[in-house]
């Protein structure tokens, strides 16, 4: 018996001291960052004399990790090969996630997946079953190599044959930007971005398909994928399968809808608010505003690549593309913001309330209330959140409040476009935008999830009494 109550002593001990999934996922971010902030800082990672310094690093490590695309030094000049190699794999680790990284080594070793790993891996993709995080993880690794890969060959060509780059350099530029799109990071290596091919089509709409497709997520991949696959030996048979709108999932349906809707209101509001600004689009003919419309309106999914420059953009613009940039994408993808499917609960809970429902119906399914609960946590952190960095940088520096805001939503939904005011904020400035770029990237409900102890649950519900609302 005592050698039994010893075991139970040290199992319980065990369960306690062993961590939430959501802590894997925060500790192997942070380390991730860590790990590349040190070799930035190496001497051969820098153009010149010296390593870059440990805020420098710091920065452009969470940045990439992150997959935002801010930055305080010029990536095209002030790093080397080496050094813009090192932010490349920071970018794919980071989009491709820490933990769902490590389930594919663990896979290629031991060919299968523990429980617990199933678990920390499902905290990552979002993933609802524990059964398909195998076959998720793999898929994912497969379909990112896949839009890559292509986008890279297709970007790679043009600016071979288009800019007459040496096949070595246009296949580096294709490969780096294939990466940074897909992963959603913004990261360019060019110093004005990508406003030098602001009206070259064959630039800007396969890096804006591949910031699409992250922005999608994994899971809505995955299933588009599967529909579109031939079925039967009839071809009407597979597209009338494939188009099938219904057998869609409700995440498919709100991401795909909501994409659509986001994309074409960006694209016509950036470009009428633009149209005659002569700083931005004003110079274009109208082919050429409308590409740059499409292509800004993109970036706000959560990309940072710009072909305008966003300093000169009207405010009107500006406080537009915040809103965009704070919806983000779909889940469990490579884009960041309170996501499509939070904003598309909210839109559903107030329409149900103007309508004198009760029950908030979505795509004839019922929307649990757990559900309501978690999408107006992470928009009321997220508000929080934002609205707390802005004050602090306003108490810091002497710069517009439009600015301000419009960077700190960029760094907490990640997206990495901004006014050109990051490199001259003092450094406090800079490391709140490093936190928001962290907790932007994990999300409110997992950093706060990996902090917590554990979760307590009550056995008893107290009684219903209810406030005066409005």
């Amino acid at each position: 018996m005592h050698s039994r109550a010893i075991i139970r002593e040290r199992g319980n001990t065990m369960k306690q001291h062993r961590l939430h999934p959501a802590q894997v996922v925060v500790s192997g971010f942070a380390l991730t960052i860590l790990v590349g902030t040190a070799l930035l800082m190496l001497p051969n990672a820098r153009v010149g004399p010296g390593g870059a310094s440990f805020l420098e690093a710091l920065f452009t490590a969470t940045s990439a990790v992150c997959v935002t695309g801010l930055t305080v030094v010029d990536t095209a000049v002030y790093w080397t090969p080496f050094g813009q190699v090192v932010i490349l794999l920071l970018i794919q680790i980071g989009g491709f996630g820490i933990m769902s990284f490590a389930s594919v080594v663990g896979l290629a070793i031991a060919r299968k997946l523990s429980l617990r790993s199933r678990i920390t891996a499902a905290t990552e993709t979002k993933s609802v079953g524990l059964a398909d995080v195998k076959g998720l993880v793999l898929g994912v690794v497969r379909i990112s190599l896949a839009i890559e890969a292509s986008v890279a060959l297709l970007l790679a060509l043009r600016f071979m044959l288009g800019y007459g780059e040496p096949v070595g350099r246009a296949v580096w530029l294709g490969v780096f930007h294939s990466v940074s799109s897909f992963n959603n990071a913004g990261f360019a290596l060019f110093s004005d971005n990508l406003m030098g091919y602001a009206t070259d089509a064959w630039i800007c709409l396969p890096i804006a398909a591949a910031v699409i497709l992250g922005g999608l997520g994994f899971p809505v991949i995955v299933q588009l994928r599967r529909q579109l696959r031939p079925q039967g030996r009839y071809p009407r048979h597979w597209l009338k399968r494939a188009w099938s709108i219904r057998t869609w999932t409700m995440n498919t349906r709100i991401v795909v809808a909501g994409t659509l809707v986001l994309l074409v209101l960006g694209t016509v509001y950036i470009t009428a608010v633009e149209w005659s600004n002569p700083k931005t689009l004003g110079p274009l003919d109208w082919p050429g505003k409308l590409l740059a419309g499409f292509f800004q309106s993109v970036q706000t999914r959560t990309a940072g690549f710009n072909s305008v420059d966003i300093g000169q953009l009207d405010s009107a613009t500006l406080l537009g593309m915040d809103v965009l940039m704070l919806i983000g994408g779909g889940p469990a993808g490579t884009a960041g913001g309170i996501k499509i499917t939070t904003f598309a609960v909210l839109f559903f809970i107030i329409w149900t309330e103007v309508r004198g429902q009760v029950a908030v119906n979505v795509f004839g399914k019922r929307l649990s209330r757990a559900v309501h609960r978690e999408a107006i946590t992470i928009a009321l952190l997220a508000v929080g959140v934002i609205i707390a960095a802005t004050t602090a940088l306003m108490l810091m520096t002497d710069i517009s409040l439009d600015a301000l805001l419009f960077e700190t939503i960029s760094a907490f939904a990640t997206v990495g476009l901004s006014t050109g005011i990051t490199a001259g904020l003092p450094w406090g400035g800079q490391v709140i935008l490093i936190l928001l770029m962290f907790i932007g990237r994990l999300g409110p409900i997992t950093f706060a999830s990996a902090i917590a102890l554990r979760e307590r649950h009550t056995t008893y519900e107290l009684p219903k009494e209810r406030p005066i609302i409005g």
